[in-house]
């Protein structure tokens, strides 16, 4: 049984759940600039909601390879006031927040947050673990091999899945030590990987099973799907559709996605065959 304690409410990941994307950035890879007022942020949270995300992902630095560095006063001023209209208007949502600064994060959390989500899993905030052990919130770590602006310059690994394995298992015992209980392990496709790497640990995405902790996967119209089609972002729901149903037969926990109501149903269909 795997539970995680977001502001009191217990949330079983034994069925699996979809977490909605809002990135309230000008320049996100795929809907980058799509919400910037007050009518569109609240039409899109309310369709998420309405379509079944259990999560709402909020990112207000886009992390997309070679994206221009955004101050932590910007982001902050991207981030915050969202999370309190959401808040205001959808009192019960469960807001993630996707950042890797520490002050970010505990201000969010602050303002009513339930969950942090950190591309770097801690390597770019030497307090960021310890911040969110004292907040009490889940924590999703992910991996990434570099920075945004370098990770896809030249990634290599000797085995991607191993290398993986090792990194989280020393996170892990890092994240315990600051006393965090609620972990979401994310492999972080798409973030210092090949395509290659990236379908290697979509494979053996069942061995992460072994680190006892919730996976989350993050494929939803990423270039390891359209560069294959050789399509685009804007193109590449279906192929995200097919990604989503392996990584849930390969043990994914949670789906991040632009596109709820389509992950839904993966998760209903994929949930027939088990039954």
């Amino acid at each position: 049984m795997q539970y995680i304690n977001c502001k009191g409410q217990l949330i079983s990941l034994d069925t699996p759940k979809v977490m909605g994307i809002l990135n309230v950035t000008p320049d996100s890879f795929y809907d980058g600039g799509k919400y910037k007022n007050e009518v569109t942020i609240l039409a899109q949270v309310e369709k998420m909601l309405t379509d079944g995300a259990t999560f709402i992902d909020i990112g207000a630095y886009s992390s997309r390879p070679n994206a221009p560095d955004v101050s932590e006063t910007e982001e902050k001023n991207r981030l915050l006031p969202i999370i309190e209209l959401i808040l205001k208007k959808f009192p019960e949502t469960i807001i993630s927040v996707d950042t890797f600064r520490s002050e970010v994060a505990k201000e969010a959390i602050a303002i009513g947050a339930a969950m942090i989500n950190d591309i770097s899993a801690g390597n770019l905030d030497a307090k960021m673990m310890e911040t969110v052990g004292k907040l009490g919130v889940p924590y999703i770590m992910m991996h990434m091999q570099g920075t945004p602006k370098t990770m896809q310059q030249s990634p290599l690994y000797e085995d991607v899945t191993k290398e993986l394995l090792y990194y989280f298992s020393a996170k892990i015992a890092e994240a315990k030590s600051h006393k965090i209980n609620d972990l979401i392990i994310d492999p972080g496709f798409g973030f210092g990987k090949t395509i290659a790497h990236n379908y290697t640990i979509l494979k053996q995405l069942e061995l992460f099973q072994m680190l006892n902790f919730p996976v989350l996967a993050g494929v939803s119209r990423k270039s390891m799907i359209y560069k294959v089609l050789e399509t685009s972002a804007q193109e590449a729901l279906n192929g995200t559709s097919v990604l989503h149903t392996i990584a849930l037969q390969h043990g994914a926990s949670i789906l991040r996605v632009h596109d709820v109501k389509e992950a839904m149903e993966c998760v209903k269909l994929v949930r027939m065959l088990r039954a």
